[in-house]
């Protein structure tokens, strides 16, 4: 009843949304062309199911030159420091634009992101089973602690990607290096209990979590448990119709290429991996300036090497505008699955949606418009892990293979929901959106304030 009664009131929004479009009669001023440097500031006061809620600040500043390709900007800063309560961070910085090397489309990203309780389901998707009683306080029976599906990560990441025109057609070239050092550990189980006493129902018992029993199992690898450090390099081909970036009308935008990581570049001791992606994303303009329909659909795979189980999860792509991008699951891939419920060596996934600029107006001298979506979203993992001999071979008297795995049952992962935008001057984007998972193997459903359109 929760899912249908949340997924009703957003209903009812949208129609009410609609209907005061319809009803409008005034007619819309012209947009005004924005030039020079623009700021959008605000304090980070959000919030995502996975990791809570978020407080602190960011601000987005864009540079539109003398306003004669608006809204498509020169120069785009991003800096943000901000903090879920379920103990993640994001300290970043973040740089776009096409005029700071003659020819050539830079991003540029910095980041660290600590968290204390990142997301851990396993690999393979429904391969691996999900027990909500587990981490459950409130269930009757079967709790073992909430933090049974936890583990401590903290990433330092940066990259640059740099795209340029072949001088064929929208055909460009794409390449990029990237650094990534992941501190993997296991949750710190005193940090939570700092303050309560054992009859407290916020305490934590200290039981072996997932991730824990992963390493005892020989799942994950004894060189790669605690993580590991990789220089990344990427090359490709792009090609690139949109008529704007921020909210596409109309075009598309399609990028393949390959993702290496040499062994020689890398703290592990395995040969080194490489992955093939392909991303493709089309606009189709429904009613002009106001109703556009968009999809995208992307799959990526190892295609030689081992990959470590702590870079399964990293979706590659060329312009990344987001700082946790990563597959699948969560606000950034299937919204309404738990984030990264769905880990393999390779996988596929698609989102459709339906978006509305229902309302157009200016405030503070800005342009503004509040937009409504509706999607769907799907991913699966289409290369598993091999773990099913290792899984075979667990002495462990108490291991009950049921429990943890339900092999050959990996299928597709579906989150639907619908959303709210607020935007100003067509590229600084907050972003609501309210995901439903179709399966209670993915969870229940996630809430996700944030910028920008998923794609």
């Amino acid at each position: 009843m929760k899912k249908v009664s949340s997924m009703l009131v957003l209903m009812l929004f949208v129609a009410f949304s609609l209907n005061v479009f319809a009803q409008k009669e005034k007619k819309e001023q012209t947009e005004e062309v924005k030039t020079g440097w623009n700021v959008g500031a605000l304090p980070v006061v959000s919030f995502d199911s996975d990791m809570g809620f978020q407080y602190g600040a960011l601000s987005s500043i864009y540079n539109y030159g003398d306003g004669s390709r608006y809204p498509e900007f020169d120069h785009m800063l991003y800096i943000e420091a901000s903090k879920f309560t379920k103990g993640s961070a994001v300290f970043r910085f973040a740089y776009e634009g096409d005029q700071l090397i003659e020819g050539v489309r830079l991003n540029f990203d910095l980041g660290y992101l600590p968290d204390d309780a990142a997301a851990f389901y396993g690999f393979n998707g429904y391969e691996s089973v999900y027990n909500l009683a587990w981490e459950d306080q409130d269930a009757n029976n079967g709790y073992k602690s909430r933090m049974i599906y936890r583990h401590q990560r903290n990433l330092f990441r940066t990259y640059a990607d740099f795209v340029g025109d072949l001088g064929i057609g929208k055909l460009q070239w794409s390449a990029g290096i990237g650094y990534y050092n992941f501190d993997i550990a296991s949750v710190d189980i005193e940090k939570f209990n700092d303050g309560l006493d054992t009859e407290d129902p916020d305490y934590l018992e200290s039981v072996p979590g997932l991730y824990e029993n992963y390493q005892t199992w020989g799942l994950i690898p004894d060189n790669q448990a605690e993580g590991g450090s990789m220089v990344t390099l990427k090359a490709g081909l792009t090609y690139d119709s949109r008529d704007n970036r921020a909210n596409p009308n109309s075009g598309i935008w399609t990028e393949a290429g390959f993702f290496y990581a040499p062994n020689f570049l890398s703290s592990d001791d395995n040969e080194g991996f490489a992955k093939f992606y392909i991303t493709h994303r089309q606009y189709f303009t429904v009613i002009k300036n106001r109703l556009t329909f968009a999809y995208r659909v992307g799959y990526q795979n190892t295609i030689f090497g081992e990959t470590p189980w702590y870079a399964q999860n990293i979706m590659v792509q060329t312009a990344n505008r987001s700082a946790f991008s990563e597959g699948l699951g969560g606000s950034k891939s299937l919204r309404g699955v738990l984030r990264n419920r769905v880990v393999g060596d390779g996988f596929a996934y698609g989102n459709f949606e339906a978006r509305l600029k229902a309302i157009k107006f200016k405030f503070i001298n800005q342009n503004f418009y509040i937009g409504i979506n509706g999607f769907l979203d799907l991913g699966q993992a289409v290369t598993l892990i091999s773990i099913e001999d290792k899984v075979t071979q667990i002495t462990d008297s108490e291991f009950v293979s049921a429990d943890y795995f339900d092999f050959g049952t990996e299928s597709l992962h579906i989150g639907y929901g619908a959303g709210l935008k607020i935007v100003m001057n067509q590229n600084f984007i907050i972003s609501v959106d309210y995901g439903i998972a179709a399966s209670e193997a993915d969870g229940s459903s996630g809430m996700y304030v944030g910028l920008n359109y998923l794609f």
